[in-house]
Order: C-alpha cells, then sequence, then structure tokens
C-alpha cells in the first residue's frame, strides 16, 4: 500500500519572462473548471504568478497589477559588476502586492525555487520572507543581480529546474506542470547581444525542463507564445489567452480520458 500524501493536486509553474503571464490565464481556467491546487511550486515568473495565487489574489486581480506595468518600473540600470539590472522596484512591488511577509502565511501551501550560485545547487523555501526569495527567483544571471540571502548569492531557478516539479512530486498524488517556455523552432536568430544572451538562457532552461516535465501527470505548454520576447511586456492579454486556452482544453481533455472506461482491443 502506498504512503499517504500531504496534497492530492500539485501545480508546478515555469520561468518564462513575461510569457509568465500565461500563468495567470490557467490558473483562471483552472478556477472556471473547479481545479484548486492543494499546493504550488514556483520557478522565476512561475513564483510571481505562484506567490500572488497563493497569497489570496484571484488570476483577474494579478492581471490588473500589471496591466499598465513597464520593465522599467521593476528595474533600474547598474553599474554591471555582477548584473545590469537592480530590482528595487521589483521588491516594492511584491511587498504592496502580496499582503503577506513570509511564504508560510499564505492561504495555499507555496514552495519558490532558486538557484544557489555559492553551493551550485537548486534550492526551495516554504518559509521566509517571500519578496526576497520571489525575486531570487526571478534573478536571471548577468541580466539582474544575484539576491543575497542569509550570506549566501542565488539567481534564477530556471538555471538547473526551469519547471520545478522536482520540489513538490513527492507530496501529491497528481501533479500538473505549466510550461509557457516550450521548446520549439520558430523564432529568428537576431544577431544582437541582448538576443544572444535571451536565446543561449532560454535554450538551456527548456532543456532541463524535460525531466521535470517526466514527472508531472500532466503537462500544460503554451506553444502559441514560445518565440515572444521574455522581456515583451505589451501583450499581457494575449499571453493571457494563451494560458488559460492551454489549460482549458489540456485539462477538459485529460479529464475526459480520465473518466472513459479502459476499451479492450
Amino acid at each position: 500500500m502506498s504512503e499517504k500524501k500531504p496534497y492530492k493536486i500539485g501545480l508546478a509553474l515555469s520561468g518564462g519572462g513575461a510569457r509568465g503571464f500565461a500563468h495567470v490565464g490557467a490558473l483562471y481556467a483552472m478556477d472556471e473548471l473547479g481545479i484548486k491546487p492543494d499546493i504550488i511550486a514556483g520557478v522565476s515568473a512561475g513564483s510571481i504568478a505562484g506567490s500572488m495565487y497563493s497569497a489570496g489574489l484571484k488570476p483577474l486581480e494579478i492581471m490588473k497589477l500589471f496591466m499598465k506595468a513597464k520593465f522599467t518600473d521593476f528595474c533600474e540600470i547598474s553599474v554591471p559588476k555582477d548584473g545590469f539590472f537592480r530590482m528595487n522596484g521589483f521588491r516594492s512591488f511584491l511587498t504592496k502586492s502580496l499582503g503577506v511577509e513570509l511564504i508560510e502565511q499564505c492561504s495555499t501551501p507555496l514552495v519558490v525555487c532558486a538557484t544557489d550560485l555559492d553551493n551550485c545547487c537548486p534550492v526551495q523555501w516554504r518559509e521566509g520572507a517571500i519578496a526576497e526569495r520571489v525575486m531570487a527567483s526571478c534573478s536571471i544571471p548577468i541580466v539582474f543581480q544575484p539576491v543575497k540571502i542569509d550570506g549566501l548569492n542565488y539567481v534564477d531557478g530556471g538555471v538547473l529546474h526551469n519547471l520545478p516539479a522536482w520540489a513538490i512530486r513527492d507530496d501529491c498524488d497528481y501533479l500538473i506542470g505549466i510550461n509557457c517556455s516550450p521548446m520549439v523552432k520558430k523564432n529568428t536568430y537576431k544577431g544582437t547581444l541582448l538576443d544572444v544572451a535571451q536565446r543561449s538562457y532560454m535554450l538551456m532552461a527548456k532543456t532541463n525542463a524535460i525531466a521535470d516535465m517526466h514527472l508531472c501527470d500532466l503537462v500544460i505548454e503554451t506553444k502559441s507564445i514560445a518565440d515572444m520576447h521574455v522581456f515583451n511586456m505589451h501583450q499581457k492579454e494575449l499571453v493571457f489567452r494563451s494560458g488559460y486556452k492551454a489549460a482549458r482544453d489540456a485539462i477538459k481533455l485529460s479529464l475526459i480520458h480520465i473518466s472513459e472506461p479502459t476499451r479492450p482491443y
């Protein structure tokens, strides 16, 4: 007899920059279908959506917070010693928006994942100051400065695991993974410094997500926005709709498949 797990449904949310608004659309679809995750793990953009939802914000409330936001509202240029941008504005935004100070204060259990630069390993947080840990989870190397917590330096969790299924697979009976950075070959290499950095990082993140996808019972991918720039904040509604449609279609198909009796051949 298998050991009873503490949670029924787990939800793992990938990184993906501005594509992360797809997570909000997916959460909206899940709400409509009456599917409530019992625990959420998030990386990078997934940690933003996951933390806000876990803290009690509804998907449309999350979208409203971001609708007029620009990249420069959250970041400011720094002397490029270990990152081109500081995220002071993002810290203030998170602190004001979340309504909770600690991860363990969230109404839905939350796991925030990042990468420990000093010890070269993935980390997961289930307690502690929520804003700085979400910032650490989102700190894309070189683009943003690492976030120092308790004397250690942390960067984006997508460096090692862009889909945090590993963090909660043993905690739940059924695990849904949402990958807003699927592997496609639609976009064309542009040859700019920013494009080199973005494509290199996303290739790494997309590749390391494969093993975590195999840990999920259901994987939802938003392929229609896979070629969108990770810092494109101008198509939030389009990305939201992409996540909504992908999640609704995949979940409804999964529910139908599960409910159908096995047919003899």
